[in-house]
């Protein structure tokens, strides 16, 4: 429950002003150097802001004939829009020494300082239930980013640095504490908090390694494959290797109950209902299926191809980023998905690249499904094209 007659400044995911249960507006509340004046205050409203600290934040290089009269004048006007936005009149802002203080007639509660507390009081304590509770405390306040939208400030982007890393440390160490309880629940929370609050920086694998303890075997198994994919569809690039090695550890102690064959055998079926082209499948089944077939070719004698196809511009550089090429990368996967066999296997390896694995064919048969995913992909004029590179895969034993 909020007090009344209490300013609550919300700094982290979006920066917000309550009172009294209401939002604060105002005509101008988005002017530049109101907001940042404000936003210091706030942050520092126990030690109050230099003048000059201020003067640096505000005016910045300009060229500006009396700085302390300047920002005088932004404080002046500032008090005037804080009594239009609806404040109880007081002299919000008071000067002291040299420094820039909120009035104590009005108090704040930001929540960047209910995160100070929680995270400090829980790095003193000696008790670890005590800890546990302010740990997990502090990594519920944190609801994204210090001040995201301003990232150009220094101060602000500082700050944003320091209460990341903090956020982490707190979710580790109470990661730790949960693991000892084996309070696999609270884990499994934590991991799905952390994960949507600070995205692909691991926390994925809490979750995975609290499901796997509750024996949800198959949650376990779609998180895997969703993350992965995750981090190479929305980002391009694939998870950690600690991500990766943890995934891989996890998922080697996920476990059936006991089963007869024809139903493990039924589960083992793909559903052959509108399947076309060749099998699509997420990065760790593709490097699985590269492994077997490495140590199948001994025996079989199969010549198998692995092909790169990675979209380029007209000067024949890769297209790494931007609205086109997610969708130039959609119309390309559905041109090799039509172009290759039911036995071919294909990745998307990241945003604008696929990998293929061509079985039982030739360098000659390669040529051929170029031809074929050029047919299907290029359209008129466009001046994106699909750059080829194939190597032989060679038995692994």
């Amino acid at each position: 429950m909020e007090k009344v007659n209490t300013l609550y400044v919300q700094m982290f995911g979006n920066y917000q002003i309550r009172y009294n249960g209401y939002p604060l507006t105002g005509g101008k509340i988005r002017d530049t150097q109101f907001t940042g004046l404000m936003q210091m205050l706030f942050h520092h409203v126990s030690g109050g802001v230099a003048r000059d600290c201020l003067e640096d934040a505000l005016l910045g290089d300009r060229d500006v004939e009396n700085r302390h009269q300047a920002l005088q004048t932004i404080v002046y006007k500032a008090k005037k829009k804080l009594k239009n936005m609806g404040l109880p009149e007081e002299n919000y802002i008071v000067l002291e020494k040299g420094v820039y203080f909120w009035t104590s007639q009005i108090p704040v509660v930001e929540d960047a300082a209910v995160f100070d507390d929680f995270f400090n009081r829980a790095e003193l304590s000696e008790e670890k239930e005590e800890k546990l509770t302010l740990y997990l405390e502090a990594c519920y306040t944190y609801q994204g980013e210090f001040l995201p939208m301003h990232t150009a400030v220094l101060w602000a982007s500082a700050e944003a640095r320091r209460y990341r890393k903090q956020f982490c440390i707190c979710a580790e160490r109470a990661a730790e504490i949960l693991r000892e309880k084996e309070d696999w629940v609270r884990l499994e929370e934590l991991g799905r908090y952390a994960s949507g609050i600070v995205p692909y920086s691991d926390w994925e694998s809490l979750t995975m390694e609290a499901l796997i303890k509750r024996g949800r075997i198959e949650e376990a198994r779609k998180l895997y494959a969703d993350t992965v994919d995750g981090y190479l569809n929305e980002q391009g690039v694939y998870p950690s290797a600690k991500m990766m090695d943890m995934m891989e550890k996890l998922g080697n102690q996920i476990r059936h109950s006991y089963e007869v064959l024809d139903h493990i055998q039924k589960g083992l079926t793909e559903n052959q209902e509108d399947i076309l082209g060749g099998y699509q499948c997420s990065y760790p089944v593709f490097c699985g299926i590269y492994h077997m077939i490495g140590r199948m070719m001994e025996r079989g004698g199969q010549s198998v191809y692995l092909m790169l196809c990675t979209l380029v511009d007209s000067k024949d550089n890769p297209m790494k980023e931007g609205k086109r090429l997610e969708e130039t990368s959609v119309r390309l996967g559905e041109a090799i998905q039509m172009s290759i066999r039911h036995g071919d296997i294909i990745n998307q390896y990241g945003n604008g690249q696929f990998l293929i694995l061509l079985v039982n064919t030739t360098r000659e048969d390669c040529e051929i499904v170029k031809k074929r995913i050029n047919q299907k992909f290029m359209m008129g004029r466009q001046r994106i094209h699909v750059q080829y590179h194939v190597n032989n895969v060679i038995c692994t034993i």
